[in-house]
């Protein structure tokens, strides 16, 4: 699995009309060297529940996907799970994305999910698994 066949970053925020909204302190990482950086220096995810706060766009999540982890993702802009949801394909099931505030997440029922199984199936609507949010 590598990141450098999707579709880069900016061709996808500018095929989709999006912009950081400074307002919500949205800034996106788009330099995906930068982001394998900040994976490895998490040590070894291979196998390993990991979870996302605000992927935005999903620059480091394709980053933590590429290095094994199996990721949780929560976003609250909807705007970002179009970017998102073709992830849950590439990774092979390891992504779950979750549509809303993480300060109201049940962090127990997030990590109760197995990677592979999604909501309702591998792949099928994953967005809108919402444990008690």
């Amino acid at each position: 699995m590598n990141a450098d066949d999707l579709p880069t970053l900016r061709e996808e925020l500018e095929a989709h009309g999006l912009w950081a909204n400074k307002a919500l302190g949205q800034h996106f990482l788009l330099d995906l060297n930068i982001t394998r950086r900040i994976a490895r220096v998490a040590g070894d995810l291979a196998g390993k529940r990991v979870i996302e706060i605000g992927p935005g766009p999903g620059g480091l999540t394709r980053a933590l996907l590429e290095a094994g982890a199996d990721l949780i993702v929560i976003e609250k802009d909807a705007r970002f799970l179009p970017l998102l949801e073709p992830l849950v394909e590439w990774s092979e099931g390891r992504l779950r994305i979750v549509h809303g505030d993480a300060l109201e997440a049940d962090e127990a029922a997030l990590l109760s999910w197995t990677a592979g199984e999604g909501a309702g199936g591998p792949r099928a609507s994953a967005r809108h698994f919402q444990p008690a949010l």
